[in-house]
């Protein structure tokens, strides 16, 4: 591979006048000489390294995309379909804007510090954070932030997210509408200040609306895992008061379906379940789940745009997106009136 100064000894300019011809630096460049030069790197094939374009125009064009939520079992974060989505849609979007993508989990504050200092990003994405002393190190940097699927409100960070509390009000009111009267709301644990608990609200106060109780014993915080799900739906199945199951996530509805069948309880004959995200494994459980949908790949997009259009200097028309929710219909749901 040439370098630079070959590339100027064979065009005979200086390694200088190479070096703004690469980086587009052609107001003090005669056409003549930057034709010339272009042809040549042309001809070698040349391609300036990533930490020596940072260098130049302090920009490395490598966006984080950061994870703070640490599975509590075996595996990592992009096993669950719906953190897959969404980095595919940041991936995308950052490769058609010319930029890199550098994913990594980070578990506490002093990890976070030694990303920053290995890495030199542009910009950082990070998602479900709450305001504790982790977003107090985060904010510390000068990097700028987008945060998904968080309700932390600060001046310094632009964020993306979704209607959870109309997702939860919606589930709750179809179940409603279809006749069922007494309804689990199952999800992973809810936290202040967190989509679960915006989703949690939409279920109470869709039963409050209604005129119907919100009866404690019908709250089941789990884990969002298949295996979790299932040991749940065999936990439920033994409830003969309920009529449905409002799962706040579909990968937590597929495995309650699993498992309530397990146990001989058919869906949606004996309980009805409805889920939440409309992720493809809502199209391949049995019966075809009923569910909340949001876009996933584009909130991605939606982020990773958000973030190059503030590094390049475009206008942001608001700091703070707010994607909307709607119900898909298909079998996992029976009508009581």
């Amino acid at each position: 591979m040439p370098t630079i100064k070959d590339i100027a000894k064979e065009a005979k300019v200086s390694p200088t006048t190479v070096s703004n011809v690469i980086h587009g630096k052609t107001s003090h460049v005669a056409k003549e000489t930057v034709e010339r030069i272009t042809k040549i790197i042309e001809a070698y094939n040349y391609t300036p390294s990533l930490t020596a374009r940072s260098l130049v125009s302090k920009s490395s064009k490598i966006i984080g995309v950061i994870n703070h939520l640490i599975p509590d079992q075996k595996g990592n974060f992009l096993e669950d379909p719906f953190h897959g989505a969404f980095v595919g849609g940041i991936e995308k979007a950052l490769r058609e804007r010319g930029y890199f993508m550098l994913v990594r989990t980070v578990e506490d504050e002093q990890e976070l510090l030694q990303v920053f200092r290995n890495w030199n990003m542009d910009g950082v994405i990070l998602t479900g954070l709450f305001e504790d002393t982790f977003f107090a190190q985060l904010i510390r940097t000068d990097k700028p932030i987008v945060l998904v699927d968080s309700y932390v409100e600060n001046k310094k960070v632009f964020n993306v997210g979704l209607d959870d509390y109309r997702g939860g009000y919606i589930a709750t009111e179809y179940l409603i509408n279809h006749g069922h009267k007494n309804i689990v709301f199952a999800s992973p644990h809810i936290q202040h200040q967190g989509v679960l608990e915006e989703r949690f609200r939409g279920y109470q106060d869709a039963l409050t609306h209604a005129g119907l109780p919100i009866r404690r014993e019908n709250v089941y915080e789990h884990e969002m895992t298949i295996n979790e799900g299932q040991e749940l739906g065999r936990e439920l199945a033994k409830r003969k008061d309920i009529t449905a199951i409002f799962a706040s996530a579909d990968m937590l509805a597929a495995g309650i379906i699993s498992g309530l069948q397990e146990a001989g309880v058919k869906v949606p004959d004996e309980i009805s379940v409805i889920g939440f995200d409309d992720l493809y494994i809502s199209r391949v459980t049995s019966p075809q789940l009923t569910t909340i949908h949001q876009d996933v790949t584009l909130k991605g997009v939606t982020a990773a745009n958000m973030m190059v259009d503030f590094l390049e200097g475009k206008p942001i028309i608001t700091r703070h997106v707010v994607m909307p929710v709607s119900i898909v219909e298909r079998a996992s749901v029976r009508s009581l009136v």
